[in-house]
């Protein structure tokens, strides 16, 4: 259900690597929680992040919900596609729905992030 070789955080981001970058989004089962998405803020090109920091938000029908920098580097695109179909999320949250990619400032704190199978044995016990 959820692809092996990609990392997963607590907060429920995806994490695909490529190099020194990664693509960043949210998984499945988020936004099968959030429900319909009706928006989505998009952090700036250029942005410095740190893990932990806010990427911007989710709106769905339900809720407001943030998105978290599962790791720290520069922000180097966005996915400006969702300004006008944010509900790309729900239909396809681990392809085209994506929300940044990112070129790593410190890969190891990949290391720090769950695989697919413990990715999905936390969102099994919710």
């Amino acid at each position: 259900m959820y692809p092996t070789g990609w990392r997963y955080s607590k907060e429920h981001e995806w994490i695909s690597r490529d190099g020194d970058t990664v693509r960043i989004g949210i998984t499945d089962f988020a936004q099968q929680e959030l429900g319909d998405i009706v928006y989505v803020e998009l952090p700036e090109a250029g942005r410095e992040i740190k893990a932990g920091d806010t990427l911007g938000t989710i709106e769905s029908v339900k809720a407001v919900s943030e998105i978290f920098a599962p790791v720290s580097g520069t922000v180097e695109s966005v996915n400006s596609g969702l300004d006008e179909t944010p509900e790309v999320i729900n239909r396809d949250p681990h392809g085209d729905g994506w929300y940044c990619t990112v070129r790593l400032a410190n890969a190891a704190e990949l290391d720090a992030l769950m695989d697919a199978d413990a990715y999905a044995s936390l969102v099994a016990k919710t």
